[in-house]
C-alpha cells in the first residue's frame, strides 16, 4: 500500500509482466474452445406464450445501500457502518389514469409513489457501545436491534420475528459446524454455539449474551482493523431478502393475500443469498412456497402464483446478454425484441461461470431462476423468477412451464424499462434514489451526524 500522496511508478509493471511466475502461471490457464451459440436453445418470443391480459396495479421495488465512515472516538481506524433498504411502492393504476391525460403532473406522478425504509448503524473496526468487550460483541448487538425495532405494521410482527421463522428452518450444521462467538473467550471445551431465538445467554458458565441473528454468522468476517465493506454488504442483503418476506407474512397475518393478484415485487440483483448467510436461501424458498399455498386458498385458484424479480445490473450474466445481442458477428440487435432466454445448468457452466462440479449451479443459494429479457424497445435486462416449487427448481432444464408467470413478466418489463438509463427498469431507479447514499456529499453529511450523536466522555467537545 502507498503512503498518502504516493503514486505508483511503471517498473513494478515491467517486473511483472518479465516474471517467469506471471508468465508460467497465464500458460496454464484454460482457455474455453467452446463456441457461443448465434441464439441460445431455448428463446421463447412473446408472442409464442399463452396471452394474458393481466397488469398490477402496484409494483413494489426494493433496492439497498451502504456506506462506512470513518468516527472520532480516540481510537485510530475506528468506522461505523449506515445501512439503509428503500421500498417503493408504485401505484400502476393510477399512473396509467395519468398516462392517458398527458402532459402528466410532475408532482401528482411522484405522490403515486410511497416509500418506506430501514435505517441504521452498525460499528465495525475499533467502535465498541454499551458494556460490550469488542467490536465483533457490539456488532453482534446492533444488528440484533436493527432487526428487533423494524417492523411493516405497528400492530404486526417485527423483521426479528420475520427472520426467527426462517431460523426454524434452517437445518442442522454437519460440516463446518458454527462456534460460539465468543470463540476463546468461551468456557465450553469444544466452544460449543447453541442457537436459540431472541436475545439468550451461553450455557458456559460465562454466561454472556447470545441473539438469534449470530446464525447469520456476518459477525464472523468484521475484521479487527481496516474496512468492513464485505460485512456491511452482506447485512443489506439479508435485509433486503428478509424484508420481502415480512412484507409478504405481514399481508398474510392481516388477510391481504388476495392483493398479491395485483401486486408485482421487484428487488434489486439475484433472488439468493451468499457467503455466510447462505442459508436462509433455502428457509426463504420454502417460507414462499407455504405463502404461495396460502395465496392460493385465499384468492380460489389453485394455479396462482406470485410474481416475484430480481433484477441484475451488473456482472458475468449482464456481460454474456449484451455478448449475445452483438451475435456472432459483433451485428447488434441480433436477439429478437419481446423475447426472453431460459437457461439451463449446462448452459450457464458452459458459457457464463465456468465449473465442471456435478451440483447444479446455485443450488445452495439461489430461491429464483436465471434468465435474460429483451424488451419491446430493446432493452436487455438479466432476471431472476421465483422458484416456488421443487419442479420449477430443476435447472437442468429450461421449460416454459417452469416459468409460470413469464408471459405477465415480460409485458411488465415492456411497462417498466426506463430510457432514463441503460437497459434498466424505472421502479428500480425509484427504490435506488431512495436507498443510496451519495458518495462524497453522503460521507460528509454522516461522519458529521456520527460526530452529533456519539456520546463524548466527559470534559471533552465534540
Amino acid at each position: 500500500m502507498p503512503y498518502e500522496g504516493e503514486f505508483a511508478h511503471y517498473k513494478p509493471l515491467q517486473r511483472i509482466a518479465d516474471s517467469e511466475q506471471v508468465r508460467a502461471l497465464l500458460a496454464r490457464t484454460r482457455v474455453t474452445t467452446t463456441a457461443r451459440p448465434a441464439i441460445p436453445p431455448t428463446v421463447v418470443r412473446t408472442a409464442d406464450l399463452e396471452q394474458s391480459d393481466w397488469t398490477p396495479d402496484w409494483v413494489l421495488a426494493v433496492d439497498g445501500s451502504y456506506s462506512e465512515v470513518i468516527v472520532k472516538n480516540g481510537y485510530p481506524a475506528a468506522a461505523v457502518g449506515y445501512v439503509t433498504v428503500a421500498s417503493v411502492m408504485l401505484d400502476l393504476a393510477a399512473l396509467r389514469e395519468l398516462d392517458a391525460d398527458r402532459p402528466m403532473d410532475p408532482q401528482k406522478f411522484l405522490a403515486l409513489e410511497d416509500v418506506e425504509s430501514i435505517d441504521g448503524a452498525l460499528p465495525g473496526s475499533n467502535v465498541v457501545i454499551d458494556n460490550a468487550l469488542t467490536p465483533e460483541e457490539s456488532f453482534r448487538r446492533a444488528l440484533f436491534e436493527l432487526f428487533e425495532g423494524r417492523s411493516m405494521a405497528e400492530d404486526g410482527e417485527t423483521l426479528l420475528d420475520t427472520y426467527e421463522a426462517l431460523l426454524v428452518l434452517k437445518p442442522p450444521q454437519t460440516v463446518n459446524p458454527q462456534l460460539c462467538p465468543y470463540g476463546e473467550d468461551c468456557l465450553h471445551k469444544q466452544q460449543a454455539y447453541n442457537r436459540g431465538q431472541g436475545e439468550y445467554t451461553c450455557t458456559c458458565i460465562g454466561a454472556r449474551a447470545l441473539f438469534s441473528t449470530d446464525a447469520l454468522r456476518i459477525h464472523e468476517f468484521l475484521q479487527p482493523a481496516g474496512s468492513n465493506q464485505s460485512a456491511f454488504t452482506e447485512t443489506m442483503s439479508v435485509l433486503e431478502r428478509i424484508w420481502i418476506v415480512h412484507i409478504l407474512r405481514t399481508l398474510e397475518k392481516k388477510g391481504f393475500l388476495t392483493s398479491l393478484e395485483r401486486l408485482a415485487i421487484i428487488v434489486d440483483g439475484p433472488l439468493a443469498v451468499f457467503g455466510a448467510p447462505a442459508w436462509l436461501s433455502g428457509a426463504i424458498a420454502t417460507e414462499l412456497e407455504r405463502i404461495n399455498r396460502a395465496a392460493r386458498r385465499a384468492i380460489g385458484d389453485e394455479s396462482f402464483n406470485l410474481l416475484l424479480i430480481g433484477v441484475e445490473k451488473t456482472g458475468p450474466f449482464v456481460e454474456h446478454l449484451e455478448d449475445l445481442d452483438k451475435g456472432p458477428n459483433g451485428e447488434t440487435d441480433a436477439l429478437p425484441h419481446q423475447s426472453a432466454v431460459l437457461l439451463t445448468d449446462s448452459y450457464i457452466k458452459r458459457h457464463i461461470v465456468f465449473s465442471e462440479s456435478d451440483r447444479d449451479y446455485g443450488r445452495n443459494t439461489y430461491f429464483g431462476r436465471k434468465l435474460f429479457c429483451k424488451t419491446s424497445m430493446g432493452s436487455l435486462i438479466v432476471l431472476n423468477d421465483v422458484s416456488l416449487n421443487k419442479a420449477d427448481r430443476q435447472i437442468k432444464t429450461a421449460d416454459v412451464s417452469q416459468f409460470p408467470r413469464l408471459a405477465d413478466i415480460m409485458n411488465l418489463m415492456d411497462k417498466l424499462a426506463s430510457v432514463k438509463y441503460r437497459n434498466s427498469v424505472s421502479t428500480l431507479i425509484s427504490a435506488h434514489a431512495e436507498a443510496s447514499i451519495p458518495l462524497h456529499l453522503g460521507t460528509r453529511v454522516l461522519e458529521a451526524l456520527a460526530r452529533k450523536m456519539m456520546r463524548q466522555p466527559s470534559g471533552k467537545v465534540p
